[in-house]
């Protein structure tokens, strides 16, 4: 099953439910708003495969795209196990990372910066 990410109605990313589950994953027990994380593990846990951000507080989606965009590829290199596949599935992080400037979300990633 696929997951899917919509950072504005009509910016959204894709990826492989595993994927989906590990970004979700990266996020959970970096976020201060504990209510958003326990949403992010709900998502997680019962596979519901789709993540609105704007559906959360503001400041919670800031922090969100402030920590992929501060750590989620870095993670990945670390933390993703290494196969054939690997350099795609980073890229493929990247892309998200991308989407989240593309999609206007403010800043220069920096989380301290909100």
């Amino acid at each position: 099953m696929a997951g899917l990410i919509v950072l504005q109605p009509g910016v959204d990313w894709t990826a492989t439910g595993g994927l989906f589950d590990w970004t979700l994953e990266f996020l959970i027990s970096r976020l201060s708003d504990r209510q958003t994380a326990d949403h992010l593990q709900e998502i997680v846990d019962n596979n519901l495969g789709s993540l609105w951000i704007d559906d959360l507080p503001i400041a919670a989606q800031q922090e969100i795209v402030g920590h992929w965009r501060n750590g989620l590829v870095t993670a990945g290199e670390r933390q993703l196990p290494e196969t054939e596949h690997k350099v795609d599935v980073i890229r493929h992080l990247q892309e998200l990372v991308d989407t989240t400037y593309s999609a206007g979300f403010p800043g220069s990633g920096s989380i301290g910066s909100r």
